[in-house]
């Protein structure tokens, strides 16, 4: 068991990763100097617009075939090898799995019908189950627990407006492919009505309940068979279920939309008399806002308005109050303005910015609730049904990122989630008349963080843009240019980079490493300014942004390119794949989660076409240019020394394709003339990390930090004290 830290063989490999051994036992004597596995080049051209592109690893691309899985094997095998060899990884996988045991974790939470649902997790426990207890006060009772079905994690849940059923999405294997379910509150009793391809990795899952709780409306993708396999991740639609009929007899409701990359999301007001509908195309993109009355849907806002409500980090960019439903535009404000829609569609202002950008919205009784994000910062604004200000709640002005608002209309009292760098999860119930906030729920971390300090900095980036930049230390370090320092990014889709609290960032400071984050163009740190800043024509702003933060923490002799590492994931995938391809010569270390790299191949993946808003399209002439401009790919030069790098990608991953990692890989492995090691691991029955397990997530962290220490020259830990009977008497 986890636990006791008394791991078999097998559980070490689990834990690390499906195919990287980080067990002492299993160490073997490795020269500095091993061969990566050789990769066949076949001769593949293609034009583009008029340009003659050579894509020898295009083969790599047939994932499944006897070829591609004996070269993915090998791979893995050499990385092994490698990884094997690393000194310090026993200790750090320890350390790692020590701290992950939390006291219980908490996440999503909703308020409907007096009864607080949320997500539940106790380490080890490989996946959060679903809870339900009266608010405020109530006794937690399990209604879904997934963890005796190996691999399947609850995705997405939506209780019903009378609080006594929910429907939940749960997911199996990584794929990310959801079938809803439906369990009785009451008695915890499974429905058996049954809803598959109810949204995927490409298309997220959503869904509103009737007023009468007899029937939902939910989002679905085509059914097998029904189309080609491989647009069966496109052209989603909504239907309606009536509960306790059969799935094959749900109704199409709206028209079919106009484009194949639709994607939606469903919300309803507390009694579920009105509900609205979010329908955009593609990653990124603003939204049209339909209402529905009774069982029709009627357009009200277009595309014009420039709506954005899911990319929301507190869950809640939109939010019904009463009759009218609360939306964040950003037409004419790119800090964003907040609207009112009535019932026939007519919308006026309610709130303008103030300097901060805004993020999310949640209905109280009497008025609503504003999270607002200025850089790293956050705050929440209480303001009554005119848009008056009532007060600022009363949170830490600095360090913590919201990550949670549930309410409701009928409720003068509210949940507010948050974390900060040195602040572990907390649930506080804030009064809104009296602006009383106390703290109902905290993790209890597993080592100490009293001493985890932090320090802002900007850096200057192109068109002389500030970025700001966090740094993490323990107590006050020396300064002495030569510090193992971790720089991450992401800056993809709006997505603001929180202010969290990282359970496993204690592992690498107390060793005397550094830590820092950048919020980079492409984010939504300040606005849709921000975001517009760092995508499509302007994506390789976030690139620079994030040269520009490693620049600025060398300058202020944090660390130097000899020891500094930069790590991302997904689209933060990207940001590394251009920052090693850009500026080789500037990081030391680069770890990289199932990220994009071959931008010209972005449109051969389903989830690729989703993107192509945010990114661009390689069909297009102008928006081809962009691509090439940067793709990783295709800006990795032969007898170029390149850093250590560690690519990290997943067979069923739905969003990114594994061999976006392989061919980079390849080509990096025969192009590198520097004596680092390229590393390539493809893990096997998982996917994008969504639903990733507990033993799975700390074996990812297990595997970079085993990574940097090695190529960074993080300290080795510090021995444990003697203990009293093998000491020696004085």
């Amino acid at each position: 068991m986890i636990a006791m830290f008394k791991f078999s063989n097998a559980a070490i490999r689990s834990m690390a990763l499906a195919v990287v051994s980080l067990s002492p036992m299993l160490a073997v004597e490795v020269a500095p100097q091993i061969a990566p596995p050789a990769t066949p080049e076949h001769d593949l051209v293609e034009n583009y617009h008029g340009r003659q592109v050579d894509d020898p690893y295009r083969w790599l691309e047939q994932t499944g075939t006897p070829a591609v899985e004996q070269w993915v094997d090998a791979q893995n095998s050499y990385t092994d090898a490698v990884m094997s060899g690393f000194r310090d990884h026993g200790a750090i996988i320890k350390r790692l799995g020590q701290l992950a045991l939390t006291s219980t974790q908490r996440s999503n939470p909703q308020i409907v019908a007096n009864l607080l649902f949320y997500m539940r997790q106790t380490p080890p426990q490989p996946q959060p189950v679903l809870v339900a207890e009266a608010w405020p006060n109530g006794e937690a009772k399990v209604l879904v627990d997934t963890n005796a079905t190996q691999g399947t994690a609850i995705t997405d849940y939506w209780p019903s407006p009378d609080g006594t059923q929910v429907a939940y999405a749960a997911a199996e294997g990584g794929t990310e492919n959801k079938t809803i379910h439906f369990v009785e509150v009451s008695s915890g009793r499974i429905i058996a009505d049954a809803l598959a391809h109810a949204g995927g990795g490409t298309t997220p899952a959503s869904l509103v309940w009737d007023a009468d709780g007899k029937g939902v409306t939910y989002v679905r993708l085509p059914l097998p068979g029904s189309v080609p396999i491989d647009r069966e991740q496109f052209d989603a639609r909504l239907y309606h279920h009536a509960l306790g009929t059969s799935a094959s007899a749900d109704t199409a409701e709206l028209d079919k939309p106009p484009s194949p990359i639709a994607e939606h999301k469903l919300i309803s007001s507390a009694h579920g008399g009105h509900a609205a509908a979010f329908i955009y195309y593609g990653d990124g993109n603003f939204e049209n806002v339909y209402l529905r009355s009774g069982s029709k849907w009627r357009k009200v806002l277009g595309t014009d308005v420039r709506v954005r409500t899911v990319d929301s980090e507190t869950g809640s960019g939109a939010a019904w109050e009463g009759d009218r439903l609360l939306v964040l535009s950003y037409r004419d404000a790119p800090l964003g303005r907040l609207l009112e829609v009535d019932s026939d569609g007519h919308s006026r202002a309610l709130v303008s910015p103030q300097g901060w950008a805004m993020n999310g919205v949640a209905a109280i009784k009497g008025g609503f609730l504003l999270a607002e994000i200025r850089g790293p910062d956050w705050r929440v604004r209480q303001f009554n049904t005119k848009g008056v200000l009532v007060r600022t709640v009363p949170l830490p002005s600095t360090g913590i990122g919201i990550n949670a608002l549930a309410t409701t209309e009928d409720c003068a009292t509210a949940l507010i989630g948050y974390s900060g760098w040195s602040v572990p999860p907390r649930w506080v119930k804030y009064d809104t008349e009296s602006g009383r906030v106390t703290t109902v729920f905290e993790v209890k971390p597993a080592g100490d963080y009293s001493q985890v300090h932090t320090w802002r900095l900007d850096a200057l980036s192109t068109g002389g843009v500030r970025v700001p930049i966090t740094v993490m230390a323990l107590g006050n370090p020396l300064r002495d240019g030569k510090r193992p320092t971790i720089l991450t990014a992401y800056g993809y889709q709006g997505r603001a980079r929180q202010t969290a609290f990282n359970i496993a960032a204690l592992a690498w400071l107390e060793r005397g490493g550094v830590l820092a984050w950048a919020n980079i163009r492409g984010g939504g740190e300040y606005g849709e300014g921000w975001h517009a800043d760092g995508s499509r024509a302007n994506k390789q702003h976030s690139f620079d942004d994030l040269h520009a933060a490693a620049r600025a923490l060398i300058d202020a002799r944090w660390t130097n390119p000899a020891h500094l590492g930069i790590v991302g994931g997904s689209a933060g995938g990207l940001v590394m794949g251009a920052a090693l391809t850009q500026h080789p010569a500037d990081y030391r270390a680069v770890v990289s989660f199932v990220g994009l790299y071959d931008m010209l191949r972005l449109n051969a993946w389903p989830n690729g076409e989703y993107a192509t808003h945010e990114l661009g399209d390689v069909t297009n002439p102008t928006e081809f240019a962009w691509l090439d401009a940067y793709s990783p790919l295709r800006h990795v030069h032969p007898g170029t020394a390149y850093p250590a790098v560690l690519l990290i990608t997943a067979e069923n991953d739905p969003r990114v394709a594994s061999w976006q990692s392989s061919k980079f890989a390849a080509a990096l492995q025969k192009a590198n003339t520097s004596p680092w090691p390229i590393l390539l691991i493809t893990r096997r029955g998982e996917g994008h990390g969504v639903t990733s397990s507990f033993s799975q997530r700390v074996g990812n962290t297990g595997a970079e930090f085993s990574f940097f220490a090695e190529d960074l020259g993080l300290a080795p830990a510090a021995p444990p004290p003697p203990s009293p009977s093998n000491q020696t008497p004085h």
